[in-house]
């Protein structure tokens, strides 16, 4: 359904984490605005608003609102292939205050960084896992 794996090239986003779906991009957007609708809990009570930020950005930018550990996670989603679509976990942001912001896989330790991946695929990447497993 999925794997995962740590995007190495240099280039916008070096550091993310990043999960295949196999799944067309649109799909994926749509299991993923259901999901946030469902968890009202996980919307960013502050302006960020998903999308991409003109026609011409080839990254749609999801965040996602934890207020149990009062982060923001950033993530994106792009086409990788005809019916896949990479999503990544790029970035947490501390708090409501924007500026916060941490790149997953550089600004934390070995461990901390685990720790957050573990916990992001608990809270938000296995249940849209399982969405997308209902939808086959």
């Amino acid at each position: 359904m999925y794997f995962c794996a740590r995007l190495l090239a240099p280039g916008s986003y070096p550091y993310t984490e990043t999960y295949e779906f196999n799944i067309p991009e649109g799909k994926l957007l749509k299991i993923i605005k259901n999901f946030k609708n469902d968890h009202q809990e996980l919307m960013v009570p502050i302006d960020l608003e998903d999308g991409r930020k003109d026609s011409s950005d080839y990254w749609y930018h999801i965040y996602f609102y934890d207020k149990a550990t009062d982060n923001i996670f950033y993530t994106w989603t792009r086409p990788s292939e005809k019916n896949k679509t990479t999503f990544a976990l790029v970035a947490i942001n501390n708090g409501l205050s924007l500026g916060n912001w941490k790149e997953i896989n550089k600004d934390f330790s070995s461990n901390e960084n685990k720790k957050i991946k573990e916990y992001f695929k608990r809270i938000i990447l296995d249940s849209i896992k399982m969405r997308i497993t209902k939808l086959n």
